[in-house]
């Protein structure tokens, strides 16, 4: 069940639904005002995998490397330490 991003053409309000199927997005309606004119904005995305090797000033969140297996990630969480 993905969560997108809507405008009110009305107010111009941003808001945020979790839709269980994509036909529900003909009955959203604004947040704020109730509007029925909404329209779907493109959401953005943050990547989490860094493949190694570049300079960020960002900290690394995913580590990628070889394992016995094949190709593994190591997931670093904020606020958790191995």
């Amino acid at each position: 069940m993905p969560i997108y991003e809507f405008q009110c053409e009305d107010c111009g309000e941003e808001f945020e639904v979790l839709l269980k199927n994509r036909s529900e997005a003909d009955q959203v309606t604004c947040k704020k005002c109730g509007g029925k004119k909404v329209k779907r904005l493109m959401s953005t995305i943050t990547p989490i995998v860094d493949s190694g090797g570049g300079s960020s000033d960002r900290p690394r969140v995913a580590e990628t490397h070889k394992c016995e297996t094949g190709t593994c990630t190591h997931l670093e969480l904020p606020g958790h330490s191995r």
